[in-house]
């Protein structure tokens, strides 16, 4: 799978069926040739005008399954401003 190919897909936890967004960037190790994490934008702020919440980075290995439209995964996103995923 190329970088372009996990742009196309939009990420959805499977905790609460929300949708997250679209894959933006990912974090690769070259040395062990892995995917560590995708980075999703955060949510807009107020109407989209004044900028974005922090992106959301999920782990690879909170990956459930990545589909031909859809990359589950399985986080927990707290409600405070910070907007880091977790694998609990």
């Amino acid at each position: 799978m190329r970088f372009f190919d996990c742009k196309s897909k939009e990420v959805i936890n499977v905790k609460d069926c929300k949708r997250l967004g679209y894959v933006s960037d990912i974090d690769f190790c070259p040395e062990r040739g892995e995917i560590q994490s995708f980075i999703v934008p955060g949510p807009p702020k107020y109407l989209g005008c004044i900028g974005r919440e922090k992106d959301y980075v999920i782990p690879f290995s909170c990956v459930k399954q990545i589909g031909p439209d859809l990359i589950l995964v399985d986080i927990e996103v707290d409600k405070n401003p910070k907007k880091e995923a977790t694998d609990r």
